[in-house]
């Protein structure tokens, strides 16, 4: 994917988001586009494709294909990723690499309470809100509609992830916008990991929701729409084990095949195995690390 003007990239607060004009390019000249690459770079680079569901939780970030993609050293790679640990986002193994976490459904439910913490609480502390940082808000808004509309599921997905952090900027916070880029990076990994139903046009209603009560001074309101929108997110997710049993998701998977339902099961001859007809192969292009970032 190319973007053809600036006048479409992803912004935040109306500004263009960090990284944006290569996050939804092609994985090629990145040394070209980036010019003298920091670990800064890299991990900004890293959550902004996570937030636009590039990278899937478990993804492996190989240190020599980002020296490459960024055209620096591995020293500096090392750097990014070893920050990107410490905030909860990746995890390394001596053995195996890099790769990015995959939170489990105890990691999940804090995630949230934190989200919940965090959000309602900024909110709470409100007194007033400046017309300039609701301008800004709107103008947020009215990109995540026109994302809706259109085509690319990364840029929807990052525009709505990434309006908490515009709030949090709005309203005075830069220290709790950074923790939040982080909190809501791993809520899409985690969305992206327990299959999330959320509706984005959902999401972006009550979005909107948010902001009109802001606007409108109502605080106590838009606490309670920031509660509700971070509860029905989670009631998104497949969280629950059947009946509190911890290992009924693995019961299920190691069933007998042979309880399975007969009637059921694709019925193949044996000669089939031979003369069936080929899948057409995908005329995708295989994905790969550089098109993600």
């Amino acid at each position: 994917m190319h973007l053809s003007s600036a006048g479409s990239l992803p912004t935040r607060c109306g500004k263009p988001a960090f990284g944006a004009q290569i996050l939804y390019t092609s994985g090629m000249a990145f040394a070209d586009e980036v010019g003298m690459t920091s670990s800064t770079t890299i991990s900004k680079r890293i959550i902004e494709a996570v937030m636009a569901q590039k990278l899937a939780p478990g993804a492996r970030l190989g240190e020599q294909q980002l020296a490459m993609l960024f055209d620096c050293s591995r020293t500096i790679v090392r750097e990014a990723l070893t920050d990107l640990a410490a905030r909860g986002i990746v995890t390394v193994s001596s053995r195996r690499g890099w790769y990015l976490i995959e939170p489990s459904r105890s990691d999940a439910r804090e995630a949230f309470e934190a989200r919940r913490v965090i959000e309602m609480g900024l909110i709470r502390c409100t007194t007033t809100v400046s017309k300039a940082a609701i301008k800004q808000l709107k103008s947020h808004l009215v990109k995540e509609k026109a994302a809706l509309r259109g085509k690319d599921v990364g840029l929807r997905s990052f525009l709505l992830g990434d309006f908490h952090v515009c709030l949090a900027e709005c309203l005075g916070n830069g220290l709790l916008a950074d923790t939040l880029r982080d909190f809501t990076a791993r809520t899409t990994l985690i969305a992206m990991l327990y299959q999330s139903s959320h509706d984005a046009s959902q999401s972006c209603a009550e979005h909107v929701a948010i902001v009109a009560a802001l606007e409108q001074g109502d605080w106590a309101t838009a606490e309670s729409l920031m509660q509700q929108h971070i509860g029905n997110v989670q009631a998104a997710l497949i969280l629950q084990t059947s009946s509190g049993d911890p290992l009924a998701e693995l019961r299920s998977a190691l069933q007998p095949l042979s309880a399975a339902d007969p009637d059921k099961a694709p019925k193949l001859r044996a000669q089939d195995l031979h003369t069936r007809k080929p899948k057409t192969p995908s005329t995708e292009p295989a994905t790969y690390l550089g098109a993600l970032l």
